[in-house]
């Protein structure tokens, strides 16, 4: 009786697996010198797949359901192993359970600018992070090329090659999708669907499918990040360099004035100073290169001027002048000499 017991507990009647939530992609049921029952349950839940290997080899796959292990619902095993009785005894194969179901809130990142060629900017280097979802599509490849024999397959293990993945082809996607780096900053979405274009054929071959992939953020080192805030600057202000020139000297002027306060002193006086120094800096900068810009403009004005008649002076105010002249010789203000030079030359302009 007791040898009939143990000859019992030696065949399998139930093959199940009740998922842990531990992230566990791949399960292979405890055999170990076990035999399946002919005529034994297995029950594949919703978000699961079972997959019988034989000899190495991927002998069948059961969907979610109830099963009967016969040679109806196995024939190809029948084929591979040949029994004499058609199963109608014990027979060995390995079982192995996946799910299905999605894997969600997967991390990606840049842990180091990546370098990619822009329209605009030409070369830059980004940075970019956001998450993913995917399950398992195809657990006969997924077991081929992934999972393989091991007991159970996670979630972790395979996150740091998934990961890879991604980083590998960001820049092939952005290149494909032709959009410059500033609208891909602008317009999250385009990125992301752009890079689920590039990477859903990736994520296929290993018999994964990507569900959805975000972009959190994109950005760019600070360096470049300066850069085009002034470019964004020069893009407010537009074709007016004067104006443009205001804007470049209120950004400049809060370190000159900084550099100025740790040369010339120290406190409220070094800080002063070295404002002031930044306001006038600033000022004869924004004046040299408003006055350049418009050096056409002045040189035509002055040689109109030039070209045109002296305006008439009217006597009255010359003789004006020359009492007043006079009045500032009798004080001692002017000398005899200046005295008559002013008055030779208002005196010819009466002429």
């Amino acid at each position: 009786m007791a040898l009939m017991d143990f000859i019992k507990k030696q065949f399998i009647d139930i093959i199940q697996w009740t998922e842990t939530g531990d992230g566990t992609l791949a399960w292979r049921f405890p055999m170990a010198d076990m035999e399946i029952q002919y005529g034994a349950s297995l029950t594949v839940r919703e978000s699961q797949v079972a997959v019988f290997v034989n000899e190495g080899k991927v002998a069948d796959v059961f969907g979610p359901g109830m099963y009967k292990l016969t040679t109806q619902t196995i024939p190809v095993l029948t084929y591979l192993k040949n029994w004499d009785k058609l199963f109608e005894s014990p027979f060995k194969s390995d079982v192995y359970f996946f799910s299905t179901r999605q894997q969600v809130d997967q991390r990606w990142g840049t842990p180091q600018p990546i370098t990619i060629r822009d329209k605009d900017f030409g070369a830059v280097r980004l940075r970019a992070f956001g998450n993913y979802s995917f399950a398992v599509s195809d657990p006969k490849l997924f077991h081929t090329k992934i999972s393989g024999t091991r007991e159970s397959y996670t979630v972790a293990e395979l996150d740091g090659q998934l990961r890879g993945m991604i980083l590998q082809h960001i820049s092939d996607a952005i290149a494909q999708s032709g959009i410059p780096f500033l609208d891909l900053a602008s317009n999250q979405v385009e990125f992301a669907n752009a890079l689920h274009k590039e990477m859903a054929p990736v994520f296929e071959g290993i018999g994964l499918k990507l569900d959805v992939i975000t972009v959190q953020n994109l950005s760019l080192p600070e360096e470049l990040q300066k850069l085009l805030d002034q470019r964004i600057g020069m893009g407010m202000v537009g074709n007016d360099m004067g104006k443009f020139m205001q804007y470049q000297t209120a950004q400049a002027i809060p370190e000159m004035a900084k550099a100025a306060g740790t040369g010339g002193g120290s406190g409220v006086a070094g800080d002063a100073m070295g404002l002031g120094a930044g306001i006038a800096m600033g000022q004869v900068l924004a004046q040299n290169i408003q006055q350049g810009l418009q050096g056409g403009q002045a040189a035509h004005a002055a040689q109109a001027a030039a070209a045109a008649p002296a305006a008439a002076i009217k006597p009255e105010d010359v003789m004006a002048t020359i009492e007043k002249l006079a009045d500032l010789k009798a004080k001692g203000i002017l000398t005899q000499e200046e005295f008559d030079s002013k008055k030779s030359e208002l005196l010819k302009k009466l002429i």
